[in-house]
């Protein structure tokens, strides 16, 4: 039996990411990204929102691909992290976890790009029949400009 897929895409404006961090400031980050994602969006002075919005893409497109819409989610509960390559993982817990295990998505796949004031996500999620604790995260990064996201 050949594998099915579920995929998740999301597009992402960097001026909005910025809007809401001047609106709601420490409150928004906190609120919706992690303490690693938060931290390596501060690494680089001016990319911030940059970095923000390629992460908050990645959660959307976790959230289609887990079609997690109508469940509720915490976004902290996505969370996407980098490989020593520099290539981006996705690293589910709480509820995004119990979803992917119970949707049967064992293997994820992620590619960041961002060009100008956008920023974009795709999650490719593979699905397997494997026991409940077995959920393998893995990622692919974009080639694009050899960018580190």
């Amino acid at each position: 039996m050949t594998p099915r897929i579920a995929v998740g895409i999301d597009l992402v404006d960097v001026r909005e990411i910025a809007r809401s961090i001047a609106l709601f400031g420490e409150r928004y980050v906190r609120r919706v990204f992690t303490d690693a994602e938060a931290a390596y969006a501060r690494a680089v002075p001016g990319e911030m929102a940059r970095r923000l919005a390629a992460r908050f893409a990645a959660k959307e497109a976790v959230i289609k691909a887990l079609r997690l819409r109508d469940r509720g989610v915490a976004w902290t509960s996505i969370e996407v992290v980098l490989r020593a390559s520099g290539a981006p993982e996705l690293v589910l817990s709480k509820t995004a976890l119990d979803a992917a295990r119970e949707g049967g998505l064992a293997r994820f796949s992620l590619s960041l790009t961002h060009e100008g004031q956008m920023a974009a996500a795709i999650v490719v999620a593979e699905h397997v029949r494997l026991p409940k604790s077995r959920i393998w995260l893995h990622s692919a990064s974009s080639a694009r400009h050899g960018a580190r996201r």
